[in-house]
């Protein structure tokens, strides 16, 4: 038995060295970039980010689900703007359209629930159709 518990401290302690070094790699690589650059243009140095990905807005919830993350989408006057522009590429309520915008991510409050991370949409740079082959819908029919 002491050689269980043995085995599952050592384990449990590279496996947090493990997770330590990956941390210290991204923070080297955020390093790497001078976020005071002099060469750095005005929309580098407002502090939004730039995300494409699928965007909906259904039943009051709008989301943005990029590569990496799923957002929730902060309900205001742009998102309302961005639903108006994606229902042309859309033909049911339920479909994604495929967006690019600029936004300020801000963490999720703790007493919500939700996805981590939400997005404040700032600029709409484009709206276009989402490949159908890629949205995920299953549709139930009764005949």
């Amino acid at each position: 038995m002491k050689k269980l518990v043995a085995l599952l401290v050592i384990t449990l302690a590279f496996a947090s060295c493990k997770n330590d070094s990956k941390m210290d790699e991204a923070t080297t690589n955020s390093e790497s970039m001078d976020l005071n650059d002099p060469n750095r243009t005005d929309k580098q140095n407002d502090g939004l980010t730039l995300l494409q990905g699928e965007f909906v807005y259904y039943a009051d919830a709008a989301v943005l689900q990029t590569q990496q993350e799923v957002y929730g989408v902060v309900l205001d006057d742009k998102m309302t703007e961005l639903n108006k522009l994606a229902q042309e590429y859309k033909k049911e309520a339920t479909d994604y359209a495929t967006v690019t915008i600029r936004g300020k991510v801000i963490p999720k409050p703790e007493n919500e629930e939700g996805w981590p991370f939400r997005i404040e949409i700032k600029e709409i740079l484009n709206v276009s159709a989402s490949n159908p082959e890629t949205n995920n819908v299953v549709k139930l029919e009764s005949k």
